[in-house]
């Protein structure tokens, strides 16, 4: 955790995890998936999001844990990119679903990058699919989260219907 603004805040990092074919959905740089999160998040005074240097990693968002759970700015996070796709007036067949996974890592860090995950961040992959179903399948989600603690891991899911009640 660090202090921001005198307040203790979360620090999350973002990967996009892309498992649609990009001829149905138009695939996003790095450059592009950040810029969804900054505009759509600096409506939130206590949000902050940069574009981070790391290979794996593409977005940090620090957050006010008194005034955000993880889980609500992983909700955030996947209603930014539902408004995106939305905007690109996709075919409402294509649009894929969307699933905001999150962990909070409690292993030593990787790397010394500043830009690594750190004990106590939350690594989130957002993931855009067709089958959301199937994805988490794939990765044995219920298994890997089986054995951790309820509030060391959240999952959001949105599906394509969901992307047009704003």
């Amino acid at each position: 955790m660090t202090i921001l603004n005198n307040t203790i805040s979360g620090r999350m990092l973002l990967a996009h995890n892309f498992d649609v074919s990009g001829d149905i959905v138009p695939a996003l740089s790095r450059e592009e998936f950040a810029q969804v999160f900054q505009s759509s998040l600096s409506t939130y005074d206590n949000l902050q999001c940069r574009l981070v240097n790391h290979p794996h990693w593409t977005v940090e968002i620090l957050f006010p844990t008194n005034e955000f759970s993880p889980q609500q700015v992983g909700e955030l996070c996947a209603q930014a990119l539902a408004e995106k796709r939305h905007k690109q007036q996709l075919n409402a067949d294509t649009i894929p679903e969307i699933l905001v996974l999150g962990g909070i890592k409690t292993t030593p860090p990787t790397s010394d990058s500043p830009d690594a995950l750190q004990p106590g961040n939350w690594g989130v992959d957002v993931v855009e699919t067709q089958s959301g179903e199937a994805f988490l399948q794939a990765i044995a989600w219920d298994a890997t989260i089986a054995q951790k603690s309820a509030d060391s891991v959240f999952k959001v899911e949105r599906k394509p219907a969901q992307a047009s009640n704003y």
